[in-house]
């Protein structure tokens, strides 16, 4: 095996004419990765992802194995196809919150989609939109898109393709998640083409590429409890960190509270209890 890559969360590694993505423990807010790991993370978004592959099953996606990896890296890592991968990263939100929020504020709109007058923080959107990003360099942060944005980029049929998977991954996620009381309030997917097919990457409906919040508790005009790395953004922007590298340490309460989070997330929605990561 050869390493890549090195991203905020998960590395990569070249296995003869297949890829090993492996998910550390590693947090990352802002676009930043904070020093103190999260005991298990890795292993919780590995197997909350591969849940979800197998739960759109119909959706072709890059996994090849969760098994047929090396023994250090059982339970956090997956066989995957290489894949061309396409330069946008898909957002869909059902829910008024972060960007999306401060964009509503300044212009009514996000990512270039007029939304009602009088929306509060965290309210549920009359239908899910389609709000992608993409980064201005590697280490870059997100940069927002309009969809005339992604035509441009990808043309007119990529990008509605793009659109329509990236909504009905998203629609049909929340649905699910929400018979377990969890709300979904955005996502983020990515694809790729294996060939000339559109495929699903990296992760899927994850603690890190969504928004849960417990729908029991779930109020507009707030901020919302949330079972994801929200809390650490969250205690993170309350030290006064000015968002560049680097991070700072993360207190051992902080690191409990936001494992039993992951945890709590996982076992929720996938109905199994967290135990020892499967071979």
């Amino acid at each position: 095996m050869k390493h890549v890559h090195a991203g905020k969360v998960r590395d990569l590694y070249t296995d003869g004419d297949t890829l090993l993505l492996v998910a550390s423990d590693r947090v990352s807010v802002y676009d930043v990765s904070l020093p103190t790991p999260i005991p298990d993370k890795g292993a919780l978004l590995t197997q909350l992802s591969n849940w979800w592959f197998e739960y759109f099953a119909d959706i072709p996606n890059h996994v090849l194995s969760t098994t047929d990896v090396p023994a250090e890296f059982a339970g956090r890592a997956v066989r995957v196809k290489p894949l061309k991968m396409v330069l946008v990263e898909c957002v869909a939100r059902g829910y008024l919150v972060g960007s999306g929020w401060k964009d509503y504020q300044r212009t009514g709109s996000v990512s270039g989609i007029r939304l009602p007058d009088g929306l509060r923080e965290g309210d549920k959107l009359p239908e899910p939109i389609f709000t992608p990003t993409t980064k201005v360099s590697e280490t870059g942060h997100d940069e927002p898109m309009t969809f005339d944005d992604v035509v441009a980029q990808e043309g007119a049929e990529v990008a509605a393709r793009l659109r329509d998977l990236t909504l009905d991954l998203y629609s049909r996620g929340a649905a699910y998640a929400a018979e377990r009381g969890v709300i979904i309030a955005d996502t983020k997917v990515e694809f790729g083409w294996d060939g000339d097919v559109l495929t699903l990457g990296d992760e899927l409906l994850t603690s890190d590429s969504s928004r849960f919040w417990p729908a029991a508790e779930w109020a507009p005009g707030r901020p919302q409890r949330s079972f994801d790395k929200q809390f650490v953004r969250d205690w993170a922007t309350s030290t006064g960190w000015d968002k560049e590298p680097p991070g700072p340490e993360i207190p051992a309460d902080i690191v409990a509270a936001t494992r039993s989070k992951y945890v709590e997330a996982y076992e929720l929605i996938t109905g199994r209890s967290w135990g020892v990561p499967e071979s």
